[in-house]
């Protein structure tokens, strides 16, 4: 397994790679290790999205979960930059419930490229698993222009 660290505006992110696919991305350094090509061009991917709030190039990811958590993953993938979704919303897609979507949510491997911040409760922004919870969640989808105002729970 490859890894590599990059400094966020959100702290220090780790992504880790397996048989050419990401397949991790978490909170924290770790020591330099030599970085493959697809972890230099998730680099990029994050360094992008951090600068403008988009991603314009893919990278394979490949998370591990439950063929449920997969469902819920390979829908949120789909929710453009800019743009929320409410868990009910994911779970009448996939003809599930809404706390189920939520519970796959805060088990998504790989935040920020399978974007779950922007998931959102009816009346609130819901929880975040990444580390600063809601507080990330904001800065996230402020980062992409979606206004988060006094609608979060922990305002």
């Amino acid at each position: 397994m490859g890894y590599v660290s990059l400094r966020t505006l959100i702290g220090d992110l780790t992504l880790f790679d397996e048989a050419r696919e990401i397949v991790s991305l978490e909170w924290g350094w770790v020591p330099a290790r030599q970085p493959t090509p697809l972890l230099l061009d998730a680099v990029e991917v994050i360094r992008e999205y951090f600068a403008s709030g988009r991603i314009s190039k893919s990278v394979p990811l490949r998370p591990k979960g439950t063929e449920f958590q997969l469902r819920v993953w390979a829908a949120i993938e789909k929710v453009p930059s800019g743009r929320t979704v409410t868990y009910t919303d994911v779970a009448r897609d996939i003809h599930s419930g809404p706390r189920a979507v939520a519970r796959a949510c805060s088990r998504n491997p790989i935040p920020i490229l399978i974007p779950c911040h922007r998931v959102v409760g009816i009346e609130d922004l819901g929880g975040y698993s990444g580390e600063g919870g809601c507080e990330t969640k904001r800065t996230l989808l402020d980062l992409e222009g979606v206004y988060t105002g006094k609608n979060s729970k922990d305002s």
